[in-house]
């Protein structure tokens, strides 16, 4: 769902939004001058006018708008016209998710726009074609673009382009994986939104915020967004965003067992796609009020809803919708006990996803599958499905484990790159210090006072230096504790994985007679559970931060064991009870029985804190 969601929020960053209330009440004028005038170019200045004012709630008349100035510049010889129609026909090609057509379009813009060394059109035709390199997988394309963009953008001054650029670059980077990063420039959009007065862009703000909360898993927060986001569409009348927010709003709420305010919003949202011919999103809406329905066991609904959603995918929108599609209605036939039927739509999906390369994570159909074997009784082909979800799952941990690394590194280099730019700065700032300080040595002529000068300079300096220097080894401390929080937060997760992989292994082993493969497994999964590796290395991550912390609990505490030593590091960064089970594979109970354990041995009364005494260690 969230690249369909961010893909929209982005495809009218540069429609200028800010005329869509006056547009809508001078629609009908304008469509009557557009009749009473003459063939010339005042008349393609209308159309121009009219492709803007259509573009929110009719897209057709928009692209028959674009369309007809095309022609009409192209008669009149009129090249900044034929230039500003290429633009709006890529525009709308990027709207419909054709690719291939907006790319061509855009790039003859680009041409003429640069030929007539238009830089406001240079501008906004390459900065869309970052956009289209961005869907298309092309990221390193669009960051390049994105960032250039941004910096020319605060060197002219442009604050509405600006925010809608760091937009941009945040959909490339959560493309990356660079969650965190994406989320920060999330944020410097909003700011200058909230600056500058611009509602409706920063209803855009708003709900892409909600978008990565929802990755986040902070799905209260997604939908607080989101719904700030879709008051401010209604106050205007966008209805094309009101649609596409109503459908993220009722998925936020589907994710929060919320299935009322789920209904009613994915209502609003089917209701207003259809009227403004937004098809991926009806299908969208669709599957997630199906799943709605399966959550509260109605089924005949239920499966009644997701097949008009698997309808109306398989006539229009992106592969991955209809995958999605077909996942969530397999899903809903092994839930009412028809594995067969769910078969067909899980191998239609594999198929779908291995024919057309789809992002995503293809371990879920095998997953499903493994279920519906497993209703069958065929064990045999269960587990083979299982043992195939299992490859590609692990694949996608590993992917993104590596991800999480890389976006620690970006976020490392960036708070790099900001420290010497302001290193810089300072660095200008004593050299003008310095001039000043050099002319008033010539004016004062005295020798003692020119000492003195000199020596509450070198005084400045030194100090200068010392904050500088601190403020390096802050950064690489405070960089660190992310790499810490980071290892152990995925060897929680990874354990938490391995366990109910093996859980999941005992209980097929029960069901069929092919113990030794399962044994094996078992086994495999076991080792990876104790492997001392993973410990050794969160030890010395935790030991670069938290500096003779083990030394100090030794010394004051001799009795403690090496096991509760490792309960003590995990308090100390102030993980979770579940976190802390996971990373020492040990059930929550056994941590809660752990915890009184040590209370006693470390002689602490009930009104003592265990967290308190840990922290100050």
């Amino acid at each position: 769902m969230k690249d369909l969601i961010l893909f929209f929020l982005l495809i009218s960053l540069f429609i200028p939004k800010n005329v869509l209330p006056q547009q809508k009440r001078n629609i009908d004028s304008l469509q009557k001058a557009y009749r009473q005038m003459p063939n010339d170019t005042s008349k393609v200045g209308i159309l121009s006018e009219l492709y803007y004012g259509t573009y929110h709630n009719d897209l057709d008349l928009a692209e028959k708008y674009a369309r007809e100035s095309l022609r009409l510049s192209e008669k009149l010889d009129y090249p900044m016209g034929v230039a500003q129609s290429l633009y709006m026909m890529g525009s709308f090609h990027n709207t419909q998710i054709n690719n291939d057509s907006a790319e061509v379009y855009l790039k003859k813009a680009f041409a003429l726009y640069s030929e007539l060394d238009y830089e406001r059109g240079i501008f906004i035709s390459n900065h869309l074609m970052g956009a289209i390199a961005n869907r298309l997988g092309r990221y390193q394309k669009a960051l390049e673009i994105f960032t250039t963009c941004i910096e020319n953008r605060i060197k002219v001054g442009d604050s509405m382009k600006l925010a809608g650029t760091y937009i941009h670059r945040s959909n490339v980077h959560e493309n990356m994986g660079n969650h965190r990063i994406a989320y920060n420039d999330v944020l410097s959009a909003l700011e200058i939104y909230n600056e500058i007065d611009q509602p409706l862009w920063k209803a855009d703000a708003l709900y892409q915020l909600g978008v990565l909360d929802a990755i986040f898993k902070n799905y209260e927060k997604a939908a607080d967004y989101s719904v700030q986001a879709f008051k401010i569409y209604e106050q205007y009348g966008d209805k094309k965003f009101m649609g596409t927010s109503a459908n993220g709003i009722g998925a936020y709420y589907l994710k929060l067992g919320e299935f009322e305010k789920a209904i009613t919003y994915l209502n609003k949202s089917i209701s207003l796609c259809k009227e403004v011919n937004l098809a991926a999103f009806e299908g969208a809406a669709k599957r997630h009020l199906g799943m709605v329905y399966m959550k509260q066991k109605k089924y005949n609904e239920g499966i009644a809803t997701l097949k008009d959603a698997l309808a109306v995918n398989r006539k229009s929108g992106p592969p991955i919708q209809l995958v999605s599609s077909l996942k969530a209605i397999g899903q809903a036939h092994n839930e009412i006990n028809d594995p067969k039927q769910a078969l067909i739509y899980f191998n239609e999906a594999i198929t779908i996803q291995e024919e057309k390369a789809i992002d995503g994570n293809p371990a879920e159909f095998y997953e499903g599958k493994a279920k519906s074997l497993e209703l069958l009784k065929d064990y045999k082909g269960a587990f083979a499905s299982f043992k195939k979800f299992k490859i590609l799952n692990d694949s996608v941990f590993n992917s993104n484990k590596v991800k999480q690394i890389e976006e620690l590194r970006t976020i490392y280099d960036t708070e790099k790159k900001e420290r010497q730019i302001a290193f810089q700065e300072k660095e200008i700032t004593v050299l003008e210090q310095k001039a000043e300080i050099s002319n008033l040595q010539k004016l004062l002529m005295g020798i003692g006072l020119l000492l003195s000068l000199i020596g509450f300079y070198a005084i400045r300096q030194k100090m200068k230096r010392n904050r500088l220097e601190k403020e390096k080894v802050d950064a690489e401390l405070e960089f660190k504790k992310k790499e810490l929080t980071t290892h152990a937060l995925n060897l929680a997760r990874k354990n938490e994985t391995l366990e109910n992989l093996k859980l999941k292994a005992q209980e097929l082993k029960e069901k069929e007679n092919m113990g030794a493969g399962y044994n094996q497994l078992i086994r495999s999964i076991n080792f990876d559970l104790q492997d001392d590796n993973n410990w050794e290395n969160f030890s010395r991550y935790f030991e670069e931060v938290h500096k003779d912390f083990n030394s100090r609990v030794k010394s004051k505490y001799p009795q403690v064991t090496s096991n509760e030593l490792r309960l003590l590091a995990l308090l100390k960064m102030n993980l979770s009870s579940k976190e802390i089970a996971n990373i020492l594979n040990i059930s929550p109970e056994g941590i809660k029985k752990a915890r009184y354990r040590l209370r006693k041995k470390l002689d602490l009364s009930t009104e003592d804190s265990l967290q308190d005494l840990v922290l100050s260690l």
